[in-house]
């Protein structure tokens, strides 16, 4: 169905990857916000092909993953593994689609634009490959409100350390994570080295040790020097995002047994001496913000607050101990919406608005 507005035919949206984890939540959003889009094309893999899903309140069926699928598309939204997006994305491109993509395939290609529309929505328009790439969930449940932060204040340093749902590892991260604790309930644990991964036995999913009942400092694969890819991706994209190409950051990346909702502490350090009170008046008022922030009244933000909402939550915002230029907050952000698939629809809609 191609409809017509004040500014000509509304553009046909493709979604790849649209019976996945993230695709599922996008498909949710794209019922929920402002309907800009005409057709609206439902594709993955062969396997899925011929499933209908529900999109604007009408049942669409899948399409098979191919070249031709792509002819009459103005705007495709990929959500697939980083192989299939490297293989895939530059054929929907060729086929005259401007592509917003959610894996890392394109995310450090100086031709391909780094977007999160609250920090960097200028940036969208220069796009000479025909492609706009997504950050990474870790990334984006902290950018927005770090973004604010630096526009007032200038930031110079950053360390992080993320507490990242399952979810983040996919389908399979849910399941492993939920199978682990039905092998473990009921059972006696915490007393002798090794019990859980007894317990647990060789149901590790895609994490390298037990997540139930656990913490994983670990998440991604293995870096130079020691450092995941996960941490990377923090520091790269960060810098990209804020357009501070020499920040200083260092990372930690933890998994939690938490199925939604990606946690960070954040130490940002700015460029002169900073309030708490003019931290507070930023926060609250930036868009894509939730400032939740009364720990005497037992008010800060956990992921079972954020957890199906699209804003990030920020809240334990103070000053630094021993440094009047140094901000520590605890931020949380679904990792499937703002983390995923609403930035990929609010980039869409960036695109579609240049496209008039």
């Amino acid at each position: 169905m191609t409809t017509t507005g004040p500014g000509g035919p509304a553009p046909t949206l493709a979604v790849v990857g649209a019976t996945g984890a993230v695709g599922t939540v996008l498909l949710q959003i794209l019922s929920h916000r402002a309907d800009i889009w005409g057709e609206i094309r439902l594709i993955a893999s062969p396997r899925s092909a011929g499933r209908k899903l529900t999109v604007r309140g009408e049942e669409v069926e899948v399409l098979a993953l191919s070249e031709d699928v792509f002819d009459g598309v103005d705007i495709a939204l990929f959500d697939v593994p980083d192989e299939v997006a490297a293989q895939w994305v530059p054929v929907a491109a060729a086929r005259g689609a401007v592509v917003v993509d959610n894996s890392a395939a394109f995310r450090t290609d100086p031709d391909v634009p780094l977007v999160v529309p609250e920090v960097n929505a200028h940036t969208v328009r220069n796009r000479p490959r025909g492609i706009v790439a997504n950050p990474n969930c870790t990334t984006l449940s902290m950018i927005v409100a770090l973004g604010a932060l630096h526009a007032e204040f200038g930031l110079r340093e950053l360390v992080v350390s993320s507490y990242q749902a399952v979810s983040g590892a996919g389908r399979a991260g849910v399941e492993t994570l939920r199978e682990q604790l039905a092998l473990v309930a009921g059972t006696e644990l915490g007393t002798t080295p090794g019990d859980l991964r007894r317990a647990v036995g060789d149901r590790t999913g895609p994490f390298p040790e037990p997540v139930a009942l656990n913490v994983v400092p670990w998440a991604g694969s293995l870096r130079e020097d020691g450092w995941s890819s996960e941490e990377m991706k923090v520091r790269d994209e960060s810098r990209r995002i804020l357009g501070l190409p020499d920040l200083p950051v260092a990372v930690t990346c933890v998994r939690v047994p938490v199925v939604t909702t990606h946690s960070l502490t954040v130490h940002a350090r700015f460029q002169g001496e900073v309030t708490v009170d003019r931290a507070r008046e930023i926060l609250a008022t930036a868009p894509g913000v939730v400032l939740f922030d009364n720990p005497a009244a037992g008010e800060f933000p956990t992921p079972a607050d954020a957890v199906g909402t699209d804003p990030t939550w920020v809240g334990r915002v103070r000053r630094a101990l021993d440094d009047p230029t140094a901000l520590e907050l605890f931020v949380c952000g679904d990792n499937l919406r703002k983390g995923a698939a609403l930035n990929t629809a609010q980039i869409a809609e960036l695109v579609a608005a240049d496209l008039r």
